[in-house]
């Protein structure tokens, strides 16, 4: 009776659950877009909000690791780690996460953080967990940067965001991580798995890869990807890298609101065979097919006005840490994800950047056309089309009448 009971008495995770997760989140950060739903989700409440996530996500896990892209409407960029820390050694990246701390730049942006000094670092740390702080000083710092940089001239000759770019950077610190992390594995466990391996890369440990490095992307967009048709081919080069190394994208689409001066029946778009879709199944075409192939999730928020009393800035929290914040192997053990039936599938011609539904194919480079090119010639290759006798006017016999067929069979 006086016995100590030394058994366990709960369960302990699994080796799988236990492994790191490296989400990447990629932050549209297009100023065009956002100056639309300023009266909706201000710019600065989303940053806040994200740090929130951010934090939610390093507090899940005390390896778990974080990396912030800012898509831009002229470039992509790092926000964390900066990239001058990806090449300074670890002594000397401490001692530059301090330096050039201006409270100007925070105040830019409207958020209510001061970024301490070197003085006041001491003092600071034990009123805000160390790695929480690091995290959102180095995103306030990069993007306020790259706020203060962008000119009107670079808003006004691109409406679109560099989500190619965005994703490709993406992928390259997945790969750099997670071998990073297997190497890492190297002499401390038994296994012996090649660090350049697909199992060392891949991200939801299935099969053999119980010590690969869980990896996933979420993407914040708020610009239509009907801008994005020029970007179609690394784009989607990017969600079947993203496909093949078992890295699922997760998509949070932001309502962009119709200004009441234009809120008027607007013509639908056609789709090359004959039909007509609504413009508004436009404006997610591309990052639905990213979030389906991948197995991520696709959630287009519905962001309350400011009319209702409800408040947007709550509700874009409420789906980050509902939605998006369980990793790969939390989704596949514990949660049934939700199937979408309704994904569009069309495609960006390689002519004119029209989204397509019924087009032309070559047949060695597999480019898309919504015509026939001129000469017959694929533009991407240079091969000749073979279309047959497409377009051309099938010839009509006339049928004999009844009384010539009953005149010739009297005579």
């Amino acid at each position: 009776m006086n016995a100590v009971d030394t058994s366990e008495q709960f369960d302990r995770p699994s080796q799988q659950e236990q492994s790191p997760s490296l989400l990447t989140i990629i932050l549209d950060t297009n100023p065009a877009a956002w100056s639309l739903l300023s009266g909706t989700l201000p710019f600065s409440s989303a940053v806040a909000n994200l740090l929130v996530f951010i934090n939610a996500h390093l507090a899940a896990n005390y390896a778990n690791k974080i990396a912030v892209i800012a898509s831009h409407c002229d470039k992509a960029q790092w926000l964390y780690p900066s990239p001058t820390e990806q090449k300074l050694p670890r002594s000397h990246q401490r001692q530059t996460q301090y330096e050039s701390a201006s409270s100007e730049s925070t105040q830019r942006l409207g958020l209510n953080v001061r970024l301490p000094s070197s003085s006041s670092t001491a003092s600071s740390d034990g009123n805000k967990y160390r790695p929480f702080r690091i995290v959102e000083e180095e995103v306030l710092r990069n993007l306020t940067a790259l706020l203060s940089t962008t000119t009107p001239e670079s808003v006004s000759s691109s409406t679109s965001t560099m989500i190619a770019g965005a994703l490709t950077l993406a992928l390259s610190n997945v790969n750099r991580e997670s071998i990073a992390y297997a190497e890492s594995l190297i002499g401390t466990t038994s296994a012996t798995a090649d660090p350049t391996s697909s199992n060392a890369i891949s991200s939801t440990g299935e099969g053999n890869s119980t010590n690969s490095l869980q990896s996933r992307i979420l993407l914040v967009s708020a610009s239509p990807s009907t801008d994005l048709a020029h970007q179609y081919i690394p784009i989607m080069n990017a969600i079947f890298a993203c496909q093949r190394l078992s890295i699922p994208i997760d998509i949070l689409q932001l309502p962009l609101p119709i200004p009441p001066s234009t809120q008027q029946p607007q013509p639908s778009v056609t789709d090359g065979s004959g039909g007509s879709t609504s413009p508004s199944s436009n404006s997610t075409l591309f990052l639905q097919q990213a979030a389906d192939a991948t197995h991520g999730i696709f959630i287009p928020a519905d962001l309350p006005d400011s009319k209702s009393g409800a408040s947007a800035s709550q509700a874009f929290l409420t789906y980050l840490l509902l939605s998006f914040l369980p990793s790969p192997n939390t989704r596949s053990r514990h949660l049934i994800l939700p199937t979408r039936i309704d994904v569009d599938f069309r495609a960006a011609c390689f002519c004119h950047r029209n989204i397509v539904s019924i087009g032309f194919v070559c047949s060695i480079c597999l480019s898309i056309f919504c015509s026939v090119p001129e000469n017959g010639d694929c533009l991407t290759c240079g091969t000749h089309l073979t279309v047959g006798k497409y377009g051309s006017r099938p010839v009509v016999v006339p049928k004999k009448s009844k009384k010539k067929q009953g005149a010739t069979a009297v005579r």
